[in-house]
């Protein structure tokens, strides 16, 4: 992959993970660490426990998902600054451009990522 190209693909890795933690600080109530915020939204819930352990539970799942894509971005980085960036890490042929620009941090060319949910049962969704 040429620089320019790396560049600009890095730049919006660094955008995401912005975002993704500025969500995050905004879940917790701002800069407050996760023991603060769970006694804060302790402090805060009504006395419906069931709506209270499904807030809960969505935070949780929240913060969960955001987590991961903090990790897949981190991983998108390490590759561009190693050099295998854009290439499949099941057949090591180049992930289209498009594909990256959607999703810059697939993994996986097209064809691979069909068989790998296929093999698992996912299904793909019609706007991939």
């Amino acid at each position: 992959m040429t620089t320019p190209l790396s560049d600009t693909f890095s730049q919006q890795l660094r955008g995401m993970r912005a975002d993704v933690l500025a969500q995050l600080r905004a879940q917790r109530g701002g800069q407050i660490g996760r023991a603060e915020a769970a006694a804060e939204a302790r402090e805060h819930e009504s006395d419906d426990w069931a709506q209270a352990d499904a807030e809960r539970d969505l935070a949780f799942a929240l913060e969960e998902r955001e987590s991961a894509e903090l990790i897949a971005i981190d991983a998108a980085l390490q590759r561009i600054a190693d050099g295998s960036y854009g290439l499949c890490v099941d057949c090591g042929d180049a992930i289209a451009n498009a594909r990256l620009h959607a999703n810059p941090t697939a993994l996986r060319c097209v064809g691979c990522q069909d068989k790998t949910e296929q093999a698992s049962g996912a299904v793909r969704p019609a706007s991939y």
